[in-house]
């Protein structure tokens, strides 16, 4: 499997672009704020060819590249159908004015094609498989997609603002809800091989073997120990 990856726009969040080998047809995850640039540098760099986005929620950090992402390739966006509002009202998912001045132009609406993900649904995409958990918390319709493991390559989950390195996700915007993170994190990441690869939605990379043992919102829904005022991260 092929993963290029980079941070972009103001919150600096993490944009993904997923194949099974450098070449062929990928999905792209969260084209955010300022993405759009470096989709097409990195699908000129690796002879890429764009078959889908897929989207981990619907903050503007995550989907404000959507539409001409999309546009310009004619291919579907997939979102949860609770974060779906987000697409078209952004500020309304904030509770704030997120501010032009920060944002600069953007683009907000849903693109043409725009199609929903389901708790347990397992999407086939430019040759890959992945598998979608919903995981609300951070918002409502928050997910995360896994792929499986395969000769000599540990599985991936692309996990949104559900899980960071050392962190998580904030909870204190509307649709956020931290029991029902705390809920994700037990279900979705506690039963994951250690050797699973964590891309996050913003930081670096990590694993679940790692965060099991140091990140302070694991450990407490092992049982093992409470936050200590670890910082929690995300739009």
């Amino acid at each position: 499997m092929f993963i290029a990856g980079f941070p972009a726009g103001a919150w600096g969040t993490n944009c993904y672009l997923v194949a099974p080998a450098a070449g062929e047809e990928c999905v792209i995850v969260d084209p955010g704020h300022e993405a759009a640039a470096g989709v097409e540098e990195a699908v000129r760099e690796h002879g890429l060819k764009p078959v889908a986005v897929v989207l981990t929620h619907g903050h503007i950090d995550h989907v404000a590249s959507v539409v001409p992402v999309c546009g310009a390739r004619g291919i579907p966006a997939w979102i949860h159908p609770e974060d779906r509002y987000m697409l078209s009202d952004p500020e309304k998912a904030l509770g704030r004015s997120f501010g032009a001045q920060l944002m600069g132009e953007i683009t907000v609406g849903e693109p043409d094609d725009v199609r929903v993900l389901t708790d347990g649904s397992v999407l086939e995409l430019a040759g890959l498989t992945l598998t979608v958990d919903h995981a609300p918390g951070h918002t409502g319709g928050s997910v995360t997609f896994r792929t499986p493991a395969a000769p000599e390559l540990p599985p991936v989950l692309f996990s949104g603002d559900l899980l960071f390195a050392g962190s998580v996700g904030r909870t204190d915007l509307p649709g956020g809800n931290h029991d029902a993170l705390l809920q994700s994190l037990a279900r979705v990441c506690l039963p994951l091989p250690d050797e699973t690869v964590v891309l996050s939605g913003h930081g670096p990379q990590t694993t679940i073997g790692r965060e099991r043992v140091a990140n302070p919102y694991l450990l407490q829904v092992a049982g093992s120990a409470a936050p200590t005022g670890a910082q929690r991260r995300g739009l």
